[in-house]
């Protein structure tokens, strides 16, 4: 992030937020495994409506795909996602954030027009608004563009530690009068 004049403030004044990435696989092995449970379901269903009859060795299979398919693709998903996890840094000089897999953006705290959250639990977002497209400066490094929704930057923070909470209370002692 450029600046044109320095800002003044104690450098080490920076609070950083992160995915630890055995939250991130803990609760993708539960979502994927509701969503295979509910497949197989649905799928022994419309057997059943055809007549088909599961064997021993069908129910089994059944019970062995049920562990080790969500198992398997939770490990796929954060072996590529491993470097790429959502972070967002505070500091006196501005927010810079990215969502999963996302390219970082860099806001100075003057142009951040608001902050706030929606959804819940682990599914929770921050949506920051910047005052101006001027004001963004887009991070160099891998990933695709940043994540956006109209004029707004999202980023993932259910996830993050120390968590919504605590990233809530920073904003407000950053900037009381936006959040």
């Amino acid at each position: 992030m450029e600046r044109e004049q320095p800002v003044i403030g104690p450098a080490d004044d920076a609070t950083s937020f992160f995915q630890p990435r055995g939250m991130v696989f803990v609760t993708m092995l539960w979502v994927i495994a509701i969503a295979w449970a509910v497949c197989r379901g649905l799928w022994v269903l419309v057997a059943l409506l055809f007549g088909v009859r599961p064997a021993a060795a069908d129910i089994a299979s059944l019970g062995e795909s049920l562990i080790v398919v969500p198992a398997v693709v939770a490990c796929l998903v954060i072996l590529v996602a491993w470097n790429r996890l959502g972070w967002l840094h505070s500091s006196v000089h501005g927010l810079e954030f990215a969502a999963t897999g996302r390219r970082g953006v860099a806001i100075p705290w003057s142009a951040v027009a608001s902050v706030s959250l929606r959804h819940r639990g682990v599914f929770t977002e921050l949506v920051v608004t910047p005052a101006g497209p001027e004001a963004v400066t887009e991070l160099p490094g891998p990933g695709r563009r940043p994540r956006r929704r109209g004029d707004s930057y999202l980023v993932d923070i259910g996830l993050m530690s120390p968590g919504p909470r605590t990233l809530l209370a920073e904003l407000h002692r950053r900037m009381p009068s936006k959040v």
